[in-house]
């Protein structure tokens, strides 16, 4: 098979979490094709689970949906150079008030590989500590909730959660952890 070779990379405009590119690319059977990439820095996410069991989630509200979702703490990046794991524990940190010392890799994910770069490691987070309050960004208005996984699972199932991060990490946790 011939190769794909991008001939250009246009910016067509610059956002504040990401940016929009128009390349053009010479493809194996010799045309030109333009597609669209957006570029975004990463991001990292945290299936928490507490002592009982239970699933800390976040409700808020989502402006390209236009409703509230249900959803795993995360966020993006500080920059391509923030480690994950780190990321991950300051998500968790800022959007429940909730600490732990250590992450473990559950899975990592593209999130729409057919024109954006975006990945997002996913943490599991046990042995978690209350450290008080939330820290949001001050357009952030969250709130926290804790659910047991077989009602998370109910609501994948039920399309109620279809937050992709989310339904990952939940999906992973149960199969990983819960399946033996």
């Amino acid at each position: 098979m011939e190769e794909f070779r991008r001939i250009k990379r246009e910016l067509v405009a610059k956002g504040a979490i990401i940016d929009y590119y128009q390349d053009t690319m010479q493809i194996p059977n010799g045309n030109i094709a333009k597609w669209d990439l957006i570029d975004h820095k990463g991001a990292a996410a945290v299936v928490a689970v507490r002592e009982d069991g239970k699933l800390l989630m976040v409700r808020q509200y989502r402006n390209a949906l236009e409703r509230e979702t249900l959803e795993i703490p995360a966020g993006g990046l500080n920059g391509r150079e923030e480690p994950t794991d780190q990321a991950a524990m300051r998500e968790l940190q800022e959007e429940t008030g909730y600490h732990t010392d250590h992450v473990e890799l559950l899975t990592s994910i593209y999130t729409t590989v057919a024109f954006c770069n975006e990945k997002i490691d996913i943490y599991l987070a046990l042995d978690l500590k209350e450290r008080g309050s939330q820290h949001l960004d001050e357009d952030e208005f969250i709130n926290v909730e804790a659910y047991s996984v077989e009602e998370l699972k109910q609501m994948i199932y039920d399309c109620k959660i279809q937050d992709a991060k989310t339904i990952c990490g939940i999906l992973t946790y149960a199969s990983k952890y819960l399946s033996k």
